[in-house]
């Protein structure tokens, strides 16, 4: 597995956007929000997880918290084969569908100020008016 394969499956999922951030981290994103960090001049592979698998991959070879988000359940992969590709697929769209339902869900549940159908009824010259 290589650089361009991981970029490669990560623009595909749906609204999936790439940034280059941070001096060389190429991030993968969904609504604004990282799902992937992938290191480009040293190569090496950040996501999130679940608190189950986080626990279970830290304890193996190349794979440790991933630095300042580890709290979160991220994980960093010193080297791009430290999983082999199909689970590393596995996991990717694991980290995809958490970040984007918290993203999609954040974006739905914001209210917007000063707009909506109240607006449009007082520039059509119907309702919310308060004389009555």
């Amino acid at each position: 597995m290589n650089v361009d394969a991981i970029r490669e499956y990560c623009l595909a999922f749906p609204g999936a956007k790439e940034n280059l951030q941070w001096g060389d981290d190429l991030c993968f994103k969904i609504e604004g929000k990282i799902f992937v960090m992938l290191g480009l001049d040293n190569p090496r592979l950040c996501f999130k997880c679940t608190p189950d698998t986080f626990a279970e991959l830290i304890e193996r070879e190349d794979i440790r918290p991933a630095p300042y988000v580890g709290r979160y359940k991220w994980v960093m992969l010193d080297r791009l084969d430290a999983l082999g590709w199909d689970e590393l697929e596995g996991l990717i769209r694991q980290s995809y569908e958490m970040v984007a339902a918290k993203a999609l869900k954040g974006k739905s549940g914001k209210k917007k100020s000063g707009g909506g159908a109240g607006r449009r009824k007082r520039a059509e010259g119907g309702g919310g008016s308060l004389r009555g």
